[in-house]
């Protein structure tokens, strides 16, 4: 059953960067495919520089820096430049492929550009945390539980942030922008700071899940972001499915939920040789469409039962009033 903890595990490291993606997909209502980049991003930044000697827990929270600049950078394209939205994101994605393996050939004194890069042998603030826990006895069936406890407990701490920062002033501000830029404008809120600052947050949560994604493989590779937006969405969208969306709270703990089911059924499904790795994207490609198109169909039918309904209704009221009128 080793593959349940280690699906566990990555479902908990990726629900990082799903929170990321329900920021701008529900939030902002922001199509951000820079994601598939910046998760690269920050991976590659924290290679580099515990490669590089420097302490594993700066080199983390650097990536959570870099991240935001990333999607800051993506938000100024779309509100100073006046690029559409999903174009902006893809620009940067394509942007961040050359960039990034530029950061990761900075470890090498032969080529300006490598793909891959190891951290084996390497301290990292994964196998710190594991070796700490393993000598206080958190070891079981040969997995450091103590590891999945200290990735449960972060992750749940990037959770409270959100929670709390979505509730601030600015955070209001935010999830207004999303639901109706112009209402906000009329109140004199500026929304291009606001797009900016919530697409900034959201790639430092994805940068931050690809600086750990990276310790807990033990490398990067600059093709380790592709689909990463989708696997974001199907986290969100399985999340929602399941758990609701009645308040801010409820909805984080349901893509943090939604993360992990997904993780442990791909995982399931890879190890019954249901599918081949080869398949993954494909399968989550198509459990984003149905959870997209299943949705706006039961609605309406919904829709078209409630309009049956109030037909049904008025002609029993109309009927009813010519029986007395009769009378």
């Amino acid at each position: 059953m080793g593959w349940i903890f280690d699906a566990s595990l990555q479902g908990i490291i990726f629900a990082i960067m799903a929170l990321g993606v329900y920021l701008t997909f529900r939030i902002l209502d922001f199509p951000d495919l820079t994601v598939d980049g910046s998760f690269v991003t920050g991976a590659a930044v924290c290679t580099v520089m515990i490669v590089s000697g420097i302490s594993p827990l700066i080199a983390t929270f650097s990536a959570l820096i870099i991240g935001f600049v990333v999607g800051a950078i993506t938000g100024i394209l779309h509100t100073k430049g006046k690029i559409n939205a999903l174009l902006s994101g893809i620009l940067m994605m394509i942007a961040l492929y050359s960039i990034n393996l530029r950061i990761m050939g900075l470890t090498s004194d032969s080529t300006p550009v490598v793909a891959n890069l190891s951290l084996l042998g390497e301290d990292t603030v994964l196998t710190k945390v594991a070796d700490f826990f393993n000598n206080l006895g958190f070891i079981w069936g040969g997995h450091s539980w103590g590891l999945l406890f200290f990735l449960v407990l972060i992750t749940f701490l990037f959770k409270f942030i959100l929670d709390l920062f979505l509730k601030t002033e600015v955070g209001l501000a935010i999830r207004a922008t999303g639901d109706n830029k112009k209402m906000i404008r009329s109140f004199s809120a500026n929304t291009d700071s606001l797009i900016i600052i919530g697409v900034g947050i959201s790639n430092a949560f994805v940068a931050f899940s690809g600086a750990v994604m990276a310790q807990y493989y033990e490398f990067s590779n600059v093709n380790m972001g592709i689909g990463m937006i989708v696997i974001g969405l199907a986290s969100v969208i399985i999340g929602e499915a399941l758990f609701g969306t009645k308040t801010i709270g409820r909805i984080t703990l349901a893509v943090i939920l939604g993360s992990v089911i997904y993780r442990i059924v791909i995982g399931y499904a890879l190890q019954q040789q249901i599918l081949d790795a080869s398949d993954m994207k494909l399968v989550t490609a198509i459990i984003v469409i149905l959870a997209l198109v299943i949705p706006n169909i039961l609605e309406k039918r919904r829709a078209k039962k409630r309009k049956m309904k109030r037909q049904h209704s008025l002609q029993r009221k109309a009927g009813a009033e010519e029986g007395k009128a009769s009378a």
